[in-house]
């Protein structure tokens, strides 16, 4: 009877460890794919011009193209200058670069078309330069004698760190998950859902920021008429990577502190 009791309770406690690591098992999948979306949509919304997009009217003349370029291209730019050249140019920003849309230089009549067509139109790109990135913001854009514009100065360098922060957070959390599969423990992957939380927060501080910074900007800058502003594909890549992050973070933080829990339990019921 009791070899019996016993092999009886070895299969339970069997079955028991079974459908555990399946649970485990199938939360880390999840969260791991997660986790990896989210990184790869980041790193495409980092390097992807289009966190926003103007749409404008084709210009009836492009007879100042080279002053056009010579503007938007300046080393020591003009806030006001570059956003007015992108409001009437189909201007495109992202977090590294603005673009807008112009004729190509190798056409015939690139210096004073009276029609445009779209197969003769090329994008010219410019990068802010890391003295860019952190430069003061004026009240007045364009004008520095207006005093500084501290909210819009923080809301620009924030929406700037902040997505390299998320994503160096990510592949801190991953590296240690690859450790704690090394030691064979799920525990230490509490730290790396800690991690994902603090990644997505840092995704959804930087989007809002940048829509609160955009906002502002189109308050002391008005758009011209026809002209319409929207977010563009990389934004939205953002935005979605934010909830996927929190996802990853939940799946983790539970399957470590479950598989703690139900270890502890199934010492207590060996001990029995």
């Amino acid at each position: 009877m009791r070899e019996t009791g016993g092999k009886k309770r070895g299969i339970e406690q069997k079955n028991l460890n079974t459908r555990m690591d399946n649970r485990f098992a199938t939360a880390l999948v999840i969260a791991c794919v997660l986790s990896l979306i989210s990184t790869i949509y980041m790193a495409a919304s980092i390097g992807t011009d289009f966190w926003y997009e103007y749409r404008s009217p084709a210009p009836e003349n492009f007879s100042d193209l080279n002053k056009i370029r010579d503007e938007f291209f300046d080393s020591d730019p003009d806030e006001k200058s570059y956003n007015d050249l992108l409001f009437r140019y189909n201007g495109t920003v992202g977090l590294w670069r603005r673009c807008i849309t112009v004729p190509n230089k190798s056409t015939p009549w690139y210096s004073s078309p009276e029609k445009t067509e779209s197969s003769d139109l090329i994008t010219e790109c410019f990068s802010f330069t890391l003295s860019e990135q952190f430069m003061e913001k004026y009240i007045e854009p364009g004008n520095h004698n207006t005093g500084i514009d501290l909210l819009r100065t923080y809301l620009w360098r924030c929406q700037f760190l902040l997505p390299f922060v998320s994503l160096g957070l990510m592949c801190f959390g991953a590296l240690i998950g690859l450790c704690a599969c090394a030691c064979r423990s799920l525990y230490p992957t509490i730290a790396t859902g800690v991690l994902h939380f603090l990644a997505g927060l840092c995704t959804l501080g930087s989007v809002s920021c940048y829509v609160a910074g955009i906002e502002l900007l189109h308050q002391k800058l008005q758009l011209p008429e026809n002209v319409k502003g929207e977010f563009g594909w990389s934004f939205c890549l953002a935005c979605v990577s934010a909830p996927l992050q929190f996802m990853a973070a939940a799946l983790f933080i539970w399957a470590a502190r479950t598989n703690r829990k139900e270890y502890t339990l199934m010492k207590a019921y060996r001990v029995a």
